[in-house]
């Protein structure tokens, strides 16, 4: 890989004038190669990956039926952090997203810690994604002898080489796989609709409510297991705020970021609470399991031939897909944070397919220790990883909404300019947003278990995090100086 000197460094030594835009030096030296319909179906895949494929088989075990409330509740509070970015979006586009925009209204400090929540995210994410890869891969009998983490290995190899191409080559990767788990999840929901309406014996049970009252209800073990599966349930709309990050590599987001947003809420409302409750009607919710896709189970009982391994490759394909964006989206943040000096110098440089490689290959680096951690404990990877990624997808949204929270108060003031494409009843719905992502740390620390010892981890996050703001300050306060003395 050859580096390239690009317009950037002449944007950290040139500030805007006073009362212009604020100008990001990691913005500079990207392509313009997404299309419409590559960020209309990131925006897809990005609300439908492996939190729904492979972790709604353990949740909906854990909490039943309930499971789809839980699904429409977050999803409503997922709307409103994407929401929230692209009104900041269409305010400036930016490939540093929501960490551009702490820089501009929190400081260096904040920009510090939106970008290093978002690398928690996607560095766990990515060991979770490997793991769901070589779990799927496991369902066939050729792959059946093949160690967990060799596949894992597998996987992160051929989704790393994929992503230093081109950002048009991810677009287009992004685009098919999209299309293949939305028409998987289509044909999914028809048969199942199909199977709920002519009665047809599933596994020997009669698919409808009876298969929910039959098994004690809509909360079959209570409220508090739907309450306690929350965070997992956050960590399946993970990737909702990508197409943010993408809009920074687009001609006209101006266009394209409202129609790819505003369709959000009714995906979530189809695939993902739609997708639980035929599930639930389909089969009673003890069949499911977290060691197998739900999809997988319903065609695997359903005896159609190859059905299972049809819906099992679209399953796969979708972990692929997450593994994919996560490398994408932390390579563009990280480079934002390294021209400004708040990551290492290397995670700022870019190939020949103005590709940043350095902090792709970082974040691929963690998803190597995701591999030892296949290998140590194959059983537990997928939850320990989860709830870790869960700490980071928080943090990530409690930032954005903290930022737009910002941009409101300014916007009051006159500083800025609110944009027509606005987060409605701004700014209780940042406020009771923040609020809920409370709750969530509440709940995982409420629910005993890994998600205790995850949270109990927060005061040891907060101190790396601080602690590496010392390591870095004098140089990102450098950087600072020179683009004012410039």
């Amino acid at each position: 890989m050859s580096d390239r000197i690009t317009a950037a460094e002449t944007l950290v030594a040139a500030p805007p004038a006073a009362g212009s835009p604020h100008v990001d030096a990691g913005d500079a030296g990207y392509s313009k190669d997404l299309k419409s319909r590559h960020i209309n179906m990131i925006a897809i895949g990005g609300a439908i990956g492996t939190g729904l494929f492979l972790g709604a088989g353990g949740r909906l075990a854990g909490a039943g039926p309930s499971l789809a409330i839980a699904y429409a509740v977050c999803g409503v509070f997922a709307f409103f952090v994407v929401r929230a970015l692209g009104e900041l979006v269409l305010y400036r586009p930016s490939s540093g997203a929501f960490v551009s925009y702490a820089r501009e209204f929190m400081g260096e400090k904040g920009a510090f810690a939106a970008g290093w929540l978002y690398f928690l995210n996607w560095a766990t994410t990515a060991v979770a994604d490997i793991t769901a890869a070589a779990t799927y891969a496991h369902f066939w009998g050729m792959f059946s002898d093949i160690p967990q983490w060799i596949l894992a290995l597998i996987a992160l190899a051929v989704v790393l080489t994929a992503n230093l191409i081109s950002v048009k080559y991810f677009g287009e990767m992004e685009f098919w796989f999209a299309i293949i788990k939305v028409g998987a999840l289509v044909a999914f929901m028809l048969i199942g609709i199909f199977l709920v309406v002519t009665q047809h014996p599933v596994d020997g049970h009669t698919p409808g409510f009876s298969t929910i009252t039959d098994s004690g209800g809509i909360f079959p073990v209570g409220m508090l297991p739907m309450l306690l599966v929350i965070q997992g349930v956050v960590f399946a709309y993970a990737s909702v705020e990508l197409c943010g990050v993408a809009a920074g590599e687009t001609k006209s987001p101006e266009k394209i970021m409202p129609k790819a947003i505003n369709s959000i809420m009714w995906r979530v409302g189809l695939f993902y609470v739609g997708s639980v409750v035929l599930l639930a009607l389909l089969l009673p919710y003890t069949s499911y399991s977290g060691d197998e896709s739900p999809f997988v189970t319903v065609m695997d009982k359903l005896g159609i031939p190859g059905a299972a391994g049809v819906m099992n490759l679209v399953v796969l394909t979708a972990a692929l897909s997450s593994l994919n964006s996560g490398l994408y989206s932390t390579g563009r943040i990280l480079r934002s944070m390294a021209l400004s000096g708040s990551a290492p110098k290397f995670t700022g440089r870019m190939n020949k397919g103005q590709v940043p490689y350095g902090g792709i290959l970082l974040t691929a680096g963690f998803g190597v220790l995701g591999v030892g951690l296949n290998y140590v404990m194959p059983g537990e990877a997928f939850e320990i990883v989860l709830n870790f990624a869960s700490i980071g997808i928080l943090g990530t949204w409690g930032m954005i909404m903290l930022c737009s929270l910002l941009f409101w108060h300014r916007s009051r003031d006159g500083r800025v300019t609110r944009p027509s494409y606005q987060l409605p009843w701004a700014p209780y719905t940042q406020i009771v947003t923040l609020a809920f992502l409370a709750t969530v740390v509440f709940l995982m620390w409420w629910g005993g278990g890994v998600g205790r010892t995850t949270v109990m981890c927060l005061p040891l996050i907060a101190a790396a995090l601080v602690g590496g703001w010392f390591l870095v300050r004098r140089r990102v306060n450098d950087l600072a100086q020179e683009r004012e003395d410039a």
